[in-house]
């Protein structure tokens, strides 16, 4: 009669064969997981550069309908009662991301009632004056040069006196490194202190436009304001 029971010394395991299916079932789930990072990533690229081409084209068509850019708009006022005017100057004065005041009041920088008139125009979705944020929560805005009136140049290439950028621009802020490389790279020459879309590293949220533009380094954990010539 055959022994029904196992002997407990005799020791079990798993078969190559078994071991190997396990392994190719954990490749095929780093795989996926993998793929469906950079899919969401290239989404984000994606969005950053349809968001920095919309807002371009709602500035011409504003411009046409109008003839006066929105935020400057001196007609604003009486185009709209519930709006408040620019002066008119040609320059959209402020930076991208100054708060508006609460409620929104005629002491707000023009930058703020570029949104503000691009909504109540039906170019911008929304309500209100305040910046939209781009797909990894930064702020997005516009200025023209440094924000004053005149403009001073910003964005320089090695310093401030270098082909700084003097005309209006469109800023999105937070972008991580890749997304930044990637965004300039679609767009214009991928080399972040030159051209039309110029980058600047970030080191704290949302900062303010500095004289200098950076070059690119992808570090995983760098973060960069990029800005477009409109």
């Amino acid at each position: 009669m055959k022994n029904r029971f196992r002997n407990p010394g005799a020791q079990t395991g798993f078969t190559l064969v078994e071991i190997a299916i396990v392994l190719v079932i954990i490749g095929l789930l780093l795989g996926g997981i993998l793929k469906g990072q950079e899919m969401i990533t290239q989404a984000k690229i994606k969005n950053v550069i349809n968001d920095m081409t919309g807002v371009a084209a709602a500035v011409y068509a504003y411009q046409d309908r109008y003839r006066a850019l929105p935020g400057d708009d001196k007609n604003a006022g009486t185009r709209w009662s519930s709006s408040f005017a620019g002066n008119g100057d040609g320059v959209i004065s402020g930076t991208y991301s100054v708060t508006p005041p609460s409620p929104l009041d005629n002491t707000a920088a023009e930058t703020v009632l570029f949104w503000h008139h691009l909504r109540l125009a039906g170019f911008v979705q929304g309500t209100g004056a305040d910046q939209p944020f781009n797909s990894v929560s930064g702020k997005m805005g516009v200025q023209t040069g440094n924000g004053a009136s005149p403009p001073v140049g910003v964005l320089g290439t090695g310093n401030a006196t270098t082909n700084p950028i003097t005309a209006l621009i469109m800023c999105s802020a937070n972008l991580p490194d890749k997304i930044a490389i990637s965004v300039d790279s679609q767009t214009d020459d991928g080399i972040g202190n030159t051209g039309t879309v110029r980058g600047q590293l970030q080191s704290a949220p949302n900062p303010p436009i500095s004289d200098t533009a950076s070059l690119y380094t992808e570090t995983g954990t760098s973060t960069y304001v990029v800005c477009k010539t409109l």
